[in-house]
């Protein structure tokens, strides 16, 4: 029976292939947008499952969700170190991690924040960043940077090459930053998050180069700018060695940037200004609604404390009705593609009334062409699912990289789960009813024509 199917099958073997084309689309699109989804909501969760509270100011939470955990965005304008000294403070805090946005690297989103980064944050479940080359920076390295795996791959960075950041976010740039330039002190190793298209550098770094921005530019006639030698500033420069000429510019841009704040912490090192948002872990979890709610209702400073799980659930409620759209379209092609398949073995019935003339002759029941047409289907069926499957792959293959660069996501080809080979068996199982329209009609033609067949 199956040989004999196989054979008929290629005699037909154009319509036969559209419709195992059909039914391969349908499968690697069904699939693909599970895929997608599944990819999507570990790699949101993975990139913020260490984080207990982020807190940011006033706005909404899956926006600064997006914004402080995946680059993307922004927080508004800030809020004060006074916010984040009283922040990490707080008897229920084990740890707060300050971040500062608001610059790119060739599209990839700049990060300020310190050593205490590093030291706390966690991916894939409590996975630490690890570094695949040299190292993190520490509170006196201003002028370092420490990128993520994805960008060291796509501009071939290593320890040591020197980098200059841009103002503003994604791949707008208003401003280049050339004459601040910062060296990479280390690689961090792959995590399948977002970090990986991070680029992370120090407060005082980030710092400096909007302090450069900012400064109001002197008017060369007005005599109290003139030094009382009557050299300019650069000549005065001029007069230093290059440690000198850094030991200025840092005492000047503490002086100019960041008013009366002489003192460092311990741990934290540069204090500046505003920051635009905080990472917190707490040391019992249990205190986590306690402490959202005295940061929302502190009186001073506007601030709004998110529960990262909280946010993601937003998250994906917002994109529900297009994950239901986009699974909608996909079982619609699926069942485009059985509807096909159904009109091929019933198009070719009438054609074929020989061959079951012939096949009643040699004394085949009108039940055995009956489980012919079914086979046929099973057939059809089995073979678009490979083919799906292969599609499937390959696209995978090829996609994946683009993903992971632009949106952080990684698919891989991982091994189908049971959720995936529960939907293969449906499609397949919907292939065998499809086929039985068919295998019906063949089944009373038979029993109607008998030997007697008129051609």
């Amino acid at each position: 029976m199956l040989g004999f199917s196989l054979r008929s099958l290629w005699n037909r073997r154009f319509v036969a292939g559209l419709t195992v084309l059909a039914i391969s689309l349908s499968v690697a699109l069904i699939l693909g947008v599970e895929r997608l989804r599944d990819g999507a909501r570990d790699s949101f969760a993975n990139s913020a499952s260490g984080i207990d509270l982020i807190v940011a100011p006033r706005g909404n939470s899956v926006q600064i969700l997006m914004a402080t955990v995946f680059g993307v965005g922004g927080t508004g304008t800030g809020m004060t170190w006074d916010s984040f000294e009283w922040l990490e403070d707080r008897p229920e805090v084990a740890w707060a991690v300050p971040i500062q946005m608001g610059d790119n690297h060739r599209g990839y989103p700049v990060i300020g924040t310190d050593a205490s980064y590093f030291e706390h944050f966690r991916h894939s479940g409590g996975q630490p960043l690890s570094l695949a080359a040299g190292t993190f920076f520490t509170g006196d390295m201003a002028d370092a940077a420490v990128v993520g795996a994805e960008v060291a791959a796509r501009f071939g960075y290593a320890p040591g090459a020197v980098i200059v950041n841009a103002h503003g976010s994604g791949e707008v740039s208003f401003d280049l930053h050339d004459d601040a330039p910062f060296t990479i002190s280390g690689v961090l190793a792959p995590t399948g998050t977002a970090v990986d298209r991070m680029v992370f550098v120090t407060l005082e770094g980030f710092d400096t180069l909007h302090a450069q921005d900012d400064a109001p530019l002197a008017d060369p006639l007005d005599p109290a700018a003139m030094p009382a030698d009557g050299h300019g500033e650069d000549d005065a420069h001029d007069d230093h060695d290059a440690q000198d000429d850094h030991d200025v510019h840092d005492a000047h841009h503490d002086h100019e940037a960041h008013g009366d704040h002489e003192g460092t912490e311990a741990g934290h090192g540069h204090e500046p200004d505003r920051i635009n948002a905080v990472y917190v872990g707490l040391i019992d979890r249990t205190n986590v609604l306690g402490l959202q709610r005295a940061v929302n209702e502190r009186p001073s400073g506007a601030l709004s404390a998110v529960l990262p799980a909280v946010a993601l659930a937003e998250l994906w409620g917002i994109a529900g009705t297009a994950e239901r759209a986009m699974r909608l379209m996909a079982w619609a092609v699926a069942l485009a593609g059985m509807i096909g398949m159904v009109v091929m073995l019933s198009a070719t019935l009438d054609t074929r009334r020989r061959e079951f003339a012939i096949l009643r002759s040699v004394g085949a029941t009108p039940a055995r062409i009956f489980g012919l047409i079914v086979t046929e289907a099973a057939i059809l069926s089995a073979a678009g699912l490979i083919l799906g499957l292969v599609l499937l792959s390959v696209a995978t293959f090829v996609t994946d990289p683009i993903l992971s660069a632009r949106f952080g996501l990684r698919l891989g080809l991982n091994v189908f789960g049971a959720s995936e080979l529960a939907t293969l068996f449906v499609i397949f199982c919907a292939g065998l009813l499809a086929s039985l329209v068919p295998a019906v009609r063949v089944y009373r033609m038979t029993l109607a024509d008998g030997l007697s067949v008129r051609l």
